[in-house]
């Protein structure tokens, strides 16, 4: 994994930008969602496993919980062979204010 860096992030337009640039679109956890709560945020991907456990929600209802929460979206654009790249993952902004990369 030579040049695979990761990229932290909490600008909506550039997470929005790379998600559905891999075709993929905001989601929640079925059954997580409580009237305080919208659930466990997820990015989900066609053909991906996560149809039978995930729901498709809204960008605003993602980044409103996405904002509530405090989180950033850690992201990598190529992996190690220079393939676009679809890791990314939900962190709790504290940890990335430490993340360097």
């Amino acid at each position: 994994m030579a040049d695979a860096t990761s990229n932290v992030t909490t600008d909506h337009k550039k997470i929005k930008q790379w998600v559905e640039e891999r075709d993929g679109h905001p989601a929640r956890v079925k059954g997580t969602e409580s009237k305080n709560s919208p659930g466990l945020l997820r990015i989900d991907y066609e053909g991906f496993s996560g149809e039978d456990s995930l729901e498709e929600i809204s960008w605003e209802e993602f980044f409103e919980a996405f904002d509530k929460n405090g989180l950033a979206f850690l992201y990598q654009d190529k992996t190690a062979d220079g393939k676009l790249s679809r890791f990314s993952k939900l962190i709790d902004r504290d940890t990335a204010k430490g993340h360097s990369g």
